[in-house]
Formats: structure tokens, sequence, C-alpha cells
């Protein structure tokens, strides 16, 4: 499901990278990783890709690193589920794989 999500942000023209977010717990030091870092002139989204976030633990798991990204930035996790988009709390797009290929305007939800 990435290489799908990676290919379609190539098509629709943006720069992708991978993304990394420091995070200090205390003494530790840990890198997270953010799936895909897209750059197309001003606009910057940050997106995971996850099967699913069914769980409390798997949710947190996926929005971490993105609850730990000091800008302002869109953020967005896409699942495998057909599901209605919604936002949460802290302001990150949830959407359906379907969604987000089949609505070229997806990422601006």
């Amino acid at each position: 499901m990435e290489n799908i999500i990676y290919n379609e942000l190539l098509i629709r023209g943006y720069n992708v990278d991978v993304g990394v977010v420091d995070v200090r717990e205390g003494n530790l030091h840990k890198q997270l990783e953010v799936d895909f870092v897209c750059n197309q002139g001003n606009k910057r989204y940050y997106v995971q890709v996850a099967l699913n976030i069914d769980t409390r633990e798997k949710n947190l798991q996926e929005s971490r690193p993105l609850n730990n990204i000091g800008d302002n930035f869109k953020k967005i996790i896409v699942v495998k589920d057909n599901i209605k988009h919604w936002i949460t709390e802290d302001g990150i797009l949830i959407i359906g794989v379907q969604e987000f290929l089949l609505d070229k305007n997806s990422l601006d939800l």
C-alpha cells in the first residue's frame, strides 16, 4: 500500500521523502519515522500509511511521529479501510486509501 501511495504522490507532482522526527523521553533519544514528507512549492504534507488504526495502541503508534513534528503543515494518515474521512482532536486527517486515490484534492480536505 505504501508503494501505491508513494506513486500517487509522485504522479500528483510532489517531491516525496521519508522523514525522521527526533523525540526525547527523559534521558532517551529516539527517532520516529514519518512515511512520507511531500513538498510542492510552498505546500508540505506529512503522510503516514497504515492498514488500520482500529485499536488505541495502533492509533497512537501511527499518530505519534506526526504529533511530534514542530510545524503546522498538514498531517495525514491513510488507512486501507473504506471510511469517511475525519479529523482527530490533534488535527490529523484520517482518510481511506480509496478516497485518497480517487480524489486528487484529497490532501486538502
